[in-house]
């Protein structure tokens, strides 16, 4: 299951984007008040998310085929459901979930091509 995006809770979104665009070498593909997302090459997406919660620190998004069954499977292991399935747009779906200690880490499930 490759990891698809790495998300980073921010503050300040003018001075977190000032600093990833120069930290990556390359200007966000995405830039709105709600998520700036950058490309790097050979690397997972990196998203820059105001809304989020600084004190969880990043979180790694995994890429799935199925959000719903991914999710029975990691919570049949052990894992709790954080935030269950939801519509971020583009026809994508995002989760997050704690595993058994604790740690935070997300699904993304893209739109049917």
């Amino acid at each position: 299951m490759p990891i698809r995006t790495i998300t980073i809770p921010v503050k300040d979104l003018t001075a977190a984007k000032a600093i990833y665009t120069s930290l990556l070498g390359t200007e966000p593909y995405m830039d709105e008040p709600y998520y700036v997302g950058f490309r790097p090459a050979d690397a997972p997406e990196i998203g820059l998310n105001p809304h989020g919660d600084v004190a969880a620190g990043p979180i790694t998004y995994y890429h799935v085929d199925d959000i719903e069954a991914t999710t029975k499977s990691l919570t049949a292991a052990g894992a709790t459901v954080e935030q269950p399935a939801k519509d971020v747009g583009g026809g994508g779906l995002t989760a997050t979930l704690r595993d058994a200690d604790g740690n935070l880490f997300g699904l993304f499930q893209g739109a049917p091509e």
